[in-house]
């Protein structure tokens, strides 16, 4: 839903747009609110919540909260509770060529849902070398937030993560500047202390990219690019195949903006590497 009112925000009326930006800043409460309720939230009528309503496609306002209602059980499902609906294996009896169909379609559906635009502001901000940029994600996707960063500091000077520890974050948030990049991955059950993080990082006037899946992280608030990846399944776990095919993709560009700058760095930890006296036992 929150990727549909996104996508729809240039086609809408301003009235329309408060409507929006009410809908996505309280999101799922303002939805499952009254129409009344809502326009006194978006601060605009109940007439123009209607038509925010059917911008989006659907019939009438029940339509609206059955689909926002739907939606919010998915984003909350557990690996238990989709273990218990997914299948032993497909029809045909192939587990494996299952699971590789539903992760082509994931990535069919990914390349679907990001506009090449917002694909190459991301890689622009990462590719600013003025500012540092930080990695981090959360309980699985914080791997490949290791990886992606492992690859851009090759690249590109003054990339860092966050460390592990939360109870450090407010310290290298010290280290922080306006204008610097934070790469985010959020996925549903979503985690608490990475919006907060987010939450802080805007204070600081970082720019936020965020990797999310296509229910949108709350963080998607204080995002400058929001890149929405499908990760459903329809197994007990969450895919991460698009997020590791998109930290890459990102990679890739970054690293031919300025080809110049990244070929000087690799053929210099090149020489640094090859150059390095033996070990001593």
């Amino acid at each position: 839903m929150k990727e549909q009112v996104h996508a729809a925000l240039g086609q809408m009326t301003g009235a329309e747009r408060k409507v929006a930006h009410a809908f996505l800043a309280n999101y799922p409460s303002s939805g499952l609110s009254t129409v009344a309720e809502f326009a006194a939230l978006a601060g605009t009528s109940a007439p123009t919540v209607l038509r925010f309503v059917s911008r989006l496609g659907f019939s009438g306002y029940p339509e609206f909260q059955r689909l926002l209602r739907t939606e919010i059980q998915a984003e909350l499902l557990s690996p238990l509770e989709k273990g218990d609906t997914s299948p032993a294996r497909s029809a045909d009896g192939s587990a494996l060529g299952s699971y590789f169909a539903r992760a082509t379609a994931n990535i069919q559906a990914t390349l679907d849902a990001i506009p090449e635009s917002e694909f190459e502001a991301a890689c622009a901000l990462l590719s600013d070398h003025k500012s540092a940029c930080y990695m981090l994600g959360g309980r699985f996707s914080d791997a490949i937030a290791r990886y992606m960063a492992a690859h851009l500091r090759i690249v590109r000077p003054n990339v860092r993560r966050f460390q592990d520890q939360t109870s450090t974050w407010d310290d290298q948030l010290l280290d922080v500047r306006a204008g610097d990049v934070v790469v985010l991955f959020d996925i549903r059950r979503y985690q608490r202390d990475l919006v907060h993080l987010s939450e802080l990082l805007c204070e600081r006037k970082a720019r936020i990219v965020l990797i999310t899946d296509t229910w949108l992280s709350p963080i998607s608030h204080y995002a400058r690019v929001v890149l929405p990846c499908a990760i459903d399944s329809g197994r007990t776990w969450d895919s991460g195949v698009v997020l590791m095919a998109l930290a890459e993709a990102i990679v890739d560009r970054v690293t031919h903006r300025d080809w110049d700058a990244a070929r000087s760095r690799i053929q210099a930890l090149e020489h640094i590497h090859w150059n390095k006296p033996p070990a001593t036992e």
